[in-house]
């Protein structure tokens, strides 16, 4: 790509981004294009379709949460290295408000623009799931694609304006559900309360 073409693809993602950040990703392409000073047809030469456009924003931080867990897979405990890669990935997906359920279509859409970094995303976690499971510290009975839906399930809660304030609390509480009863104390959610 010339340099003039990849300094106006980049203006037109951090507008996009700003602008779906602001209003969730329904906003309109048209407003879009107009927030970023260039006709719809110069936005659309970039990115066709909206999920292309939503799949150049995403991609690179789904790329970094999968080289993320690599890195979390041989830095510490796996419990700890579990709680830091999903709560790294709520704050992600939450990055830009409405992502998170075209996030869960995505996966199961093999011909959607998302899906291969949703794919190897969710790849990513539940490798750290498994090492999590098989050192004894995570509990055996969830896989990869439910703790792809509990990020998506918390990354949806911290986009309700009445929840946010609850969120860390909430994900204290998924971590302590996901963790066994010996990890869930140290491993950075907080651990369960009495009755």
């Amino acid at each position: 790509m010339r340099a003039d073409a990849r300094k106006n693809h980049d203006h037109l993602l951090a507008v996009a981004g700003a602008a779906i950040t602001e209003q969730g990703v329904d906003v309109s392409l048209r407003d879009i294009a107009r927030r970023a000073g260039v006709g719809l047809a110069t936005l659309l030469r970039h990115f066709p379709t909206r999920e292309a456009l939503l799949d150049a924003l995403l991609r690179t931080g789904f790329d970094e949460l999968t080289v993320r867990a690599d890195e979390l897979e041989t830095s510490g405990p796996p419990e700890d290295a579990l709680v830091s890669w999903l709560r790294e990935c709520v704050a992600c997906a939450h990055q830009y408000r409405g992502v998170t359920a075209l996030m869960a279509a995505a996966v199961e859409d093999p011909e959607s623009a998302l899906h291969a970094s949703c794919v190897a995303m969710r790849a990513a976690g539940a490798r750290l799931l498994t090492r999590a499971q098989a050192a004894g510290t995570a509990r055996g009975d969830i896989d990869g694609t439910d703790l792809f839906a509990l990020v998506a399930a918390l990354a949806w809660l911290s986009d309700q304006p009445s929840l946010t304030p609850r969120a860390d609390h909430l994900f204290g509480v998924l971590t302590s559900a996901i963790l066994t009863s010996a990890a869930s104390t140290g491993a950075g959610g907080t651990p369960p309360s009495g009755p």
